[in-house]
């Protein structure tokens, strides 16, 4: 039996239209109505139908209270909250301040007590909506759920169990941004005809969670839902730097979205509500595209650039964003977090002679343990055997006087079970569930919320940066969790965990406002916190762990999909065992992002040093326009082991394509590739940036429509400059 759901449309109903030129959204609200979101939709699209889309509109702000549960249905989806249905609108404010269009929207359930703030966010010309609430309450209330980011009416009149397709992005330790896309019965989501018998629908749902600290270590924390029949696409993510929820469903024979941070049933989450404390829920942001005639491809260009956009004006400004510059990192197939003096300075000179502008001495450089050094961290201070001659000091003064500025690797949230400063913190400096620490691979976890916590990890950054006159940290974070932490007092684990990662990450502005122009970049086990969030605080992120450069261009090739290209951090592996055109294949694996170079550079010849001083060149020509570039697809997002992968970057009228060839010995793959320019025409001047001794084969088709490449050996690359209009 279906208990029907309050609020169905009567004459007393309104509707409430706001937007911009490009995307509009449509409430309904009324004395017997809670505020629901009936239609979004992009100016391109044409008007949709909005009587027919009511019956299946949500309610603006899903939320369900501890005791309250859900009303009409139950299940495990995050719809149909009891309170949601009882909220009413009372005052609607709308503000603009330049772009940046606000609607504001004040909802009060008079039964509970609850009370909310729904804001609604819009900046010109961006295609994306941003939204989330404040909430109070007259009283003690507790809440299981609560979302802005929940949208229907998506496959509305569509046999949309075969017409809908989602895409999600797995993303695995060193094999980040594996896109797939899948029907809804693919992921097995069917249209089981229960709705003509009085039901709601299947009770059934597609979804992904993330738990624990790594926010993004099994999946991103973004998808996409596209409509077959007209390309249509809309984009989600969710802007946490912990855990995240997130589900589509079918409901009164269409579907809806909901995307949310920690819940109580995924996460152990509780939100607590009283007279003198509320509750801002994690802001989730929705980016809608029309299909557009080129194909998906052209489509997905367009949620691409939408979202590259949106996120540069959401992050924190910082210089690094317009300087990209080069960094060297000693880590990866180089010292692997064993550093000396003696390994140091022919990598130092060598950074230097190639054209590197940052030298970043990676983990190892507190270990005066040979290696054993996992679980004693916490002190950070230099080691006093690794570094005779000067110590640390003298390695930094090298660095600097070879023209570089010096940067150090620190993992800030971890103490190891061995080290001083377990014993010298209090408990509740750490992460703690039913009156003990929490332990994983022999590390406790820092509570950022702790003012002992946050002191500690202040004199020991301001001691690096001021003994040590540093430019750059790298911090890295590698142990996940758990659910989170009560704190010793009995508090919700998932509530820990999202007030831990805001802290940190207010902790981490924090140190750059003390020390303007440092540069810090955010890594966790490579991409495992490649999260809006974590990107709006960060200038630059590590987005992989990949060791095998043949490996990493499909890494590369799709982390702008998930953030902005002069903030993704790519290694550039070289060493003297590469043959010319393999040394250029994994540089232009970094030539559209942010260059890592990293390997044993000091076993490179003159000819070798030569190839990376080209590379090196190259992007500082194009840094500026990478900065400002959004992403372009033309084969689609890359596949783990296509044989031939392209990633584009428009910068206005000029397309950067980095092209890889990745051909095996017998895997009959052709070694001419054409490349479709979707929505573009090019002209015939393709010039060939990197590498420039020749050998390839490129010629502009189809009247600009399309280049065809051809490549010399198995294992190549080109970056390639093309000028295009649309």
């Amino acid at each position: 039996m279906t208990v029907p759901l309050p609020g169905l449309e009567d004459n007393t109903e309104q509707r409430l239209e706001w937007g911009n030129d490009l995307v509009r959204v449509v409430i309904a609200h009324g004395p017997h109505t809670a505020p629901r979101l009936v239609a979004l939709w992009h100016t391109g699209e044409g008007r949709p139908d909005l009587g027919s889309l009511r019956r299946s509109a949500l309610p603006v702000l899903e939320v369900a209270a501890l005791g309250d549960g859900r009303t009409g249905t139950s299940g495990k989806r995050h719809v149909d909250g009891a309170a949601a249905q009882r909220m009413r609108l009372g005052d609607v404010e709308e503000e603009q301040a330049g772009p940046v269009r606000q609607l504001r929207l004040h909802l009060a359930d008079a039964e509970s007590g609850l009370r909310a703030t729904v804001h609604y966010e819009l900046a010109d010309p961006i295609p994306v909506l941003r939204t989330w609430a404040e909430l109070t309450s007259d009283g003690e209330l507790v809440l299981d759920h609560v979302t802005t980011g929940v949208v229907s009416g998506l496959g509305h009149a569509a046999c949309w169990e075969d017409e809908l397709a989602v895409w999600e992005a797995a993303n695995p330790w060193s094999g980040e941004f594996r896109w797939r896309r899948s029907t809804l019965a693919e992921r097995g989501l069917y249209d089981v005809g229960m709705v003509r018998f009085g039901q709601v629908g299947s009770k059934n749902r597609i979804s992904l969670t993330s738990t624990g600290a790594w926010s993004t270590s099994e999946h991103l924390a973004m998808g996409l839902v596209e409509d077959t029949r007209t390309g249509r696409m809309l984009a989600w993510q969710v802007e946490t730097s912990g855990a995240w929820h997130a589900e589509l469903g079918d409901r009164y024979d269409d579907v809806y979205l909901a995307a949310m941070g920690p819940t109580a049933h995924e996460h152990q989450w509780a939100g607590r509500l009283a007279a003198s404390s509320g509750f801002t829920s994690v802001p989730v942001s929705l980016a809608v595209v029309p299909g557009d005639a080129a194909g998906p491809e052209a489509t997905l260009g367009a949620v691409g650039a939408a979202l590259t956009e949106h996120r540069r004006r959401i992050r924190r400004q910082h210089l690094d964003h317009q300087t990209l510059p080069v960094v060297y990192n000693d880590f990866l197939n180089a010292l692997m977090s064993d550093p000396t003096t003696e390994r140091e300075l022919p990598l130092i000179d060598a950074a230097a002679d190639v054209g590197a502008e940052y030298y970043v001495i990676d983990a190892g450089w507190y270990d005066d343990e040979r290696g054993g050094w996992w679980d004693s961290v916490g002190e950070w201070e230099p080691s006093s055997t690794r570094f005779p001659d000067g110590g640390l000091g003298g390695l930094v003064d090298r660095i600097r006087t070879r023209g570089m500025r010096p940067g150090l690797w620190l993992e800030p949230e971890v103490v190891g079970v061995r080290s001083p400063v377990a014993r010298t913190l209090p408990d509740a400096a750490f992460f703690q569930r039913h009156g003990r620490r929490v332990a994983e691979w022999g590390r406790y976890q820092l509570d950022l919320r702790h003012p002992a916590a946050r002191e500690h990890l202040d004199t020991v950054v301001d001691r690096l940066v001021d003994t040590f006159g540093l430019a750059y940290l790298k911090l890295d974070h590698n142990i996940d969790i758990g659910p989170g932490t009560d704190a010793g007092t009995g508090e919700a684990p998932g509530t820990g965990l999202l007030e831990h990662g805001g802290a940190f990450l207010d902790w981490v502005g924090a140190v750059m406002d003390r020390h303007p122009g440092l540069v810090i970049e955010g890594c966790a086990a490579g991409g495992s916190r490649t999260d809006p969030a974590t990107g709006s605080v960060f200038p630059v992120q590590s987005v992989t762990d990949q060791q095998d450069y043949r490996a990493t261009p499909p890494i590369a090739a799709a982390a702008p999909l998930a953030l902005p290209p002069e903030q993704a951090g790519v290694w550039a592996c070289v060493d003297g065992t590469m043959d010319r055109e393999q040394l250029a294949f994994s540089l232009v694996t970094a030539l559209l992002a942010r260059v890592h170079l990293t390997g044993r550079i000091d076993t490179l010849d003159a000819g070798q040093r030569a190839v990376v001083r080209e590379a090196l060149a190259a992007y500082r020509a194009i840094r500026s326009a990478v900065g400002r570039s959004v992403p372009v697809w033309p084969l689609g997002l890359p596949g783990w082991r296509d044989p031939w992968i392209v990633q584009g970057a428009r910068d206005r009228d000029r397309l950067y394509l980095a092209v890889w060839r990745r051909g095996g010995q017998d895997d009959g793959a052709p070694d001419t590739l054409r490349v479709p320019l979707p929505c573009r025409l090019a002209d015939e001047n393709v010039e060939v940036l990197y590498p420039r001794w020749g050998g390839e084969a490129v010629a502009v088709l189809d009247d600009g429509r399309a280049l065809e490449l051809k490549l010399p050996a198995l294992t190549s690359a080109r970056l390639l400059r093309v000028r295009v209009a649309s």
